[in-house]
């Protein structure tokens, strides 16, 4: 139990490398044109745009990796791996899609972490250009993003 889920971490882990490196040098660099449409004025006026196409492949490695282990799923390599990248999905369409961007549903919440995110992400989309939109990544992302963050955690009594 212990080799699963250290798996499944380290394939949610290494999906935020993955992401980051991914979305920096591959996604506004030659597939620029089809993730142009998340940084559009009004990306979201519908229920898809071009840009969701990479999802759906991520989706399809996760689902794959894990059809793989299904026979033994505590025991394969391939089931924990995918079940990383799954979990990692759903945060993101959680974190990214909904929260930060309002796609689907509308949702709220007072969680420092999950507001740092937004913030974050919100300096990602300060403009159309494909060059210099750091930070790249969801999860890792500059500490200025996250002061409030600390400054509330380190204000916590204890």
């Amino acid at each position: 139990m212990l080799r699963f889920a250290s798996l499944a971490a380290a394939s949610f882990a290494g999906m935020e490398v993955s992401a980051y490196v991914l979305h920096r040098f591959v996604f506004h660099g030659p597939l620029w044109g089809v993730h142009r449409t998340h940084h559009e004025p009004g990306h979201g006026h519908g229920p898809l745009e071009a840009n969701d196409l990479f999802s759906v492949g991520f989706a399809a490695a996760s689902m794959g990796a894990m059809w793989a282990g299904r026979e033994d799923p505590l025991t394969s390599t391939a089931f924990p791996l995918g079940l990383g990248v799954a979990v990692y999905g759903g945060l993101y369409f959680v974190l990214h899609d909904v929260y930060t961007h309002g796609r689907f549903a509308r949702m709220k919440t007072q969680n420092p972490v999950a507001q740092a995110i937004k913030r974050a992400h919100g300096r990602h989309h300060q403009s159309l250009q494909k060059d210099g939109q750091e930070p790249y990544g969801l999860f890792l992302f500059p500490p200025a993003y996250g002061r409030r963050f600390r400054r509330r955690r380190d204000a916590a009594p204890r």
